[in-house]
């Protein structure tokens, strides 16, 4: 079922401390909404905070390593000791990787997918039985456009959002199944000006199928077109329209077309443009 507003709700939300989690948070105490945020980052935690507390919303915050199922459950125990209940988890937070296969470490696969996978399985996990027992709950896990097409040096950060999809959409059909007060909606955010491009680990080997990428970052910022403010506008709006899917950006409408295509067609274009960027960089 879809949410019946947001003023008076309690919103928790992975990722607080900055882009898209940020605004979100900011958007929700605007609507009234009550606040549990976490991130690993303290500092831009206490911002977001000091942000959403003008609204006059009540708001917490707590160091989460989305990572570990031990710390998000005992996390969403606290939210709700605290709040009373909870209405609205967004699993947002996630990293990126650059590399190729052929030179990713094992550990570095492990990273993103413990953070961009299995995070959002334990806020998941964590939330759900709070949200039913509330009667009434949405589930909001953020993907990626990337979850809609593979692309060269993004193998793990596919990996993470192809399967955060996959998981989100057969949670849907569970919950309408059981006839659930809960319901949820899969985010694929085009590009977004947020700050996942510098935090990202870049592997130097990666340049054998991606050029240059010593310029990755700002690469980035000249495609993100996307403000989190409207990508936090256009998630919320979804959630309270209770959508399977939502995309955020006109590149991620673009973006789920090509998904559309033949396989071979698209992936022999990227190629194509790979090989290109490679040896015009080089």
């Amino acid at each position: 079922m879809a949410l019946r507003g947001l003023e008076g709700r309690v919103a928790a939300v992975t990722g607080a401390a900055s882009g898209i989690g940020r605004a979100l948070a900011v958007e929700l105490s605007r609507r009234g909404a009550h606040l549990a945020l976490c991130d690993i980052d303290e500092e831009g935690l206490s911002e977001t905070e000091t942000r959403c507390a003008l609204a006059g919303v009540k708001v917490t915050t707590r160091r989460v390593d989305t990572s570990r199922g031990d710390e998000v459950q005992a996390w969403a125990d606290a939210v709700v000791a605290e709040h009373g209940r909870v209405n609205l988890a967004v699993n947002n937070a996630g990293v990126a990787l650059v590399s190729s296969v052929r030179t990713m470490t094992i550990d570095d696969l492990r990273w993103v997918m413990d953070v961009d996978f299995w995070g959002v399985v334990y806020g998941t996990k964590a939330f759900l039985p709070y949200l039913e027992a509330a009667g009434e709950g949405h589930i909001v896990n953020i993907s990626s456009v990337f979850g809609l097409v593979s692309v060269p040096t993004q193998s793990a950060y596919n990996a993470a959002k192809f399967a955060v999809r996959g998981f989100t959409d057969a949670l849907r059909m569970e919950l309408e199944i059981a006839r659930s007060p809960v319901s949820c909606t899969t985010v694929h955010p085009g590009g977004v000006r947020t700050n996942i491009a510098r935090r990202a680990r870049v592997d130097p080997g990666a340049e054998e199928v991606g050029g240059r990428l010593d310029d990755f970052p700002a690469r980035f910022d000249r495609v993100a077109r996307t403000s989190p403010e409207a990508a936090a506008r256009r998630i919320l709006s979804a959630a309270l329209a209770n959508r399977r899917r939502v995309l955020v950006g006109a590149d991620a409408h673009g973006i789920d077309f090509v998904s559309r295509l033949p396989a071979g067609l698209y992936q022999r274009v990227l190629v194509a443009g790979a090989r290109a960027g490679s040896r015009f960089n080089r």
